[in-house]
């Protein structure tokens, strides 16, 4: 699919829709079960509303490879972790960049045991519309019954998703911090034991997001960004990445509590498109950040792969475009205009070092440190986030602290993540949404 008709995709896509009530209870679908305080009452709602508790920025899938192929008669668990608890949940799918309608026949979720099995009692069926199956058109999304159920934050859950017919080139996020399954054949939705999981994956596909119930003021901060954001280079299944982290500290404090939202995509850019990270910054903004339930916050790290990639030339998965510091400044001041128009804040972060690194050049850290002199000194964003001095070498700034390098020179170890986390403030998020 060519990027002219993912955009026109993407501009097809609809509003979340089929939304009502599921009425399965965990482990039991007993009309006493069912007939608990519904999620959606009257009464309810005046104090909550539905907020991300986590995200994944769907991609288009890749030329050729498990993304290529899709799903036929295969059952995925995908595995994620919550950053604040809730009433209830509902999950969201995207067929953003899918060339057909895509249907799912089953769908569920529960709390992960280990690995692809799921905690007894606890396996959910999940609805659209009060139907077990939900067919998503092309170019578009789908949002799930509510399922009536406490989540806690920082909960592991295991959701599982059937497609009895090929869905056809999937709508994926290519880079996934935590391992997820496929089974080989049939249903198996309704599953606890995980050993029909016998291909891990590490990617998260058609999963889009997942909400939860919570108080009305809790509101979300969504990091937006490249791999830096995504946590690239950080121990799988580890919860090392920076907005992993930054989830933790902000969930400790007594009040006000955030939702923590990864809207990372590796490699991706400011300014530029790529078929294999995506969309540019600045296209996606809308669909990945302003739609995100509940967002009042956001943090801004992206910017050095419009430097870096400036080197690839003739790259097929980054083709090569000269950018000045000018243009992603215009680009930051475009995403803070957008931002502060939804009434939505938006903190700056420096970009961090990355001497050694593949695309290193002299010319792309003279432009780094223009940028970055703009986000420390413009007053333009709602606060800074001084990212650059968190991790970088104090005998050599244009590196990556030793300890805080993953190797590459230009992702962070999980050391390095953790160190970015905490240079936050977390008084640039105090105030309730």
């Amino acid at each position: 699919m060519s990027m002219r008709t993912r955009r026109s995709a993407l501009r097809a896509i609809s509003g979340l829709t089929g939304v009502g009530v599921a009425r399965v209870a965990f482990g039991d679908s007993t009309d006493k079960q069912a007939g608990r305080t519904d999620a959606s009452e009257e009464g309810t709602n005046r104090r909550n509303e539905f907020l991300g508790t986590w995200t994944a920025s769907p991609q288009a899938p890749l030329a050729e490879g498990v993304s290529a192929r899709g799903f036929e008669d295969e059952t995925l668990r995908l595995l994620i972790r919550t950053s604040v608890g809730g009433h209830a949940i509902r999950i969201r799918l995207s067929n953003a960049f899918g060339d057909r309608p895509v249907t799912f026949d089953r769908a569920s979720v529960g709390i992960q045991a280990a690995d692809a099995s799921v905690e007894p009692g606890t396996l959910r069926r999940i609805t659209f519309g009060g139907e077990p199956s939900v067919t998503i058109p092309s170019g578009s999304r789908v949002v799930s019954d509510p399922v009536d159920r406490r989540i806690g934050p920082g909960q592991n859950l295991a959701i599982s998703l059937y497609a009895e017919s090929a869905t056809g080139p999937a709508t994926w996020h290519q880079l996934e911090t935590r391992t997820s399954y496929v089974s080989p054949a049939g249903d198996r939705t309704t599953e606890l034991n995980g050993d029909a999981f016998t291909t891990p994956v590490t990617h998260w596909f058609f999963l889009e997001g997942v909400d939860v119930l919570a108080p009305n003021k809790t509101g979300a901060i969504v990091c937006f960004g490249d791999s830096i954001t995504d946590g690239a280079a950080s121990t799988i299944d580890a919860n090392a990445s920076y907005p992993a982290v930054l989830s933790d500290r902000v969930n400790e404090r007594p009040f006000p509590r955030k939702s923590v939202l990864n809207a990372g995509i590796s490699g991706n850019r400011v300014r530029h498109d790529s078929d294999t990270f995506g969309e540019n910054a600045l296209a996606r903004f809308d669909r990945d950040v302003l739609t995100q339930p509940g967002v009042t916050d956001i943090v801004l790290l992206e910017g050095i792969n419009d430097i870096g990639f400036e080197r690839n030339s003739g790259s097929a998965y980054a083709p090569a475009a000269s950018v000045t510091a000018d243009e992603i400044i215009a680009g930051y001041q475009q995403l803070i205009q957008r931002a502060h128009t939804h009434g939505v804040r938006i903190v700056g972060g420096t970009l961090t070092p990355f001497e050694g690194a593949e695309y290193y050049y002299e010319e792309g850290e003279r432009k780094r440190q223009q940028v970055n002199e703009f986000v420390r000194t413009s007053g333009a964003f709602d606060g800074v986030i001084d990212f650059d001095r968190a991790i970088r070498d104090p005998d050599d700034p244009e590196r990556i602290r030793p300890e805080y390098d993953s190797g590459d020179h230009l992702h962070p170890s999980d050391a390095g993540y953790r160190a970015m986390a905490e240079a936050i403030d977390l008084n640039h998020f105090r105030r309730p949404g």
